[in-house]
């Protein structure tokens, strides 16, 4: 979700205005893949890098954090969407832990959506972090050299139990992934939009959907293997 900062700047507002409308983003969008069955949703709102920005955008981004997720905790429980979070969450304000431990213990039996915030993430760390926890397993006898495999290796991601992702989508123009789901995105569809995040709404999700529903998703295979069900991927 990009382009908050810029888009409060283009109308001569503080960067953290743009924050703000951001968050109606965040609701038509998660409203929206509702509608639409979709059962996971993660959205890259704050990424380890981001802890270098100004202190009191810093400050302002966990205060929207802690208060969207109080306020949206009715309607996550009444539309059935089980909340998660990825990242390092330890380096978030106690503040804002609590809220996050308050808002996935009340919404640990939905079952129709998973929505994912990555919060304090990086995929690189997610990496590092996951070959120490295998290192560590290793060197305690748990396991050996041979059991390291890709499933046992993403079993140790924050992402362990999430599907890998379809389709990711980025806002604002820029043609990067910035260090988001390096592991899981390996064959996911891309679209990238010119639009700002707090312009992105319900129309343009569901043009990125058209557009993804649209491509050929081949996974190393022909294009007429790809079209045999029976074939693994």
């Amino acid at each position: 979700m990009d382009g908050n900062g810029r888009w409060a700047t283009q109308r001569g507002l503080p960067r953290v205005e743009g924050h703000r409308m951001g968050i109606r983003s965040v609701r038509a969008v998660v409203e929206c893949a509702r509608e639409l069955g979709i059962s996971h949703l993660t959205l890259y709102a704050f990424s380890s890098e981001n802890w270098g920005r100004p202190e009191i955008e810093v400050l302002t981004l966990m205060g929207l954090l802690r208060d969207f997720l109080f306020k949206e905790l009715p309607e996550l429980s009444r539309q059935r969407i089980r909340l998660n979070v990825i990242g390092e969450i330890e380096r978030l304000p106690a503040y804002v832990r609590e809220a996050i431990r308050h808002t996935m213990s009340a919404t640990a039996e939905n079952t129709e959506m998973t929505l994912s915030l990555a919060l304090s993430y990086a995929g690189r760390n997610e990496l590092v972090r996951a070959a120490r926890r295998a290192a560590e397993d290793a060197v305690a006898g748990r396991i050996s050299a041979a059991d390291i495999t890709e499933a046992s290796f993403a079993a140790r991601l924050d992402t362990a139990g999430m599907p890998d992702p379809d389709l990711v989508i980025r806002t604002s123009g820029e043609i990067r992934i910035s260090n988001f789901l390096l592991w899981q995105a390996a064959y996911a569809e891309f679209v990238f939009t010119e639009v700002l995040w707090p312009d992105f709404g319900k129309a343009e999700f569901l043009q990125a959907l058209d557009e993804y529903s649209r491509r050929r998703r081949r996974f190393g295979l022909t294009s007429e293997q790809a079209l045999q069900p029976d074939i693994p991927r």
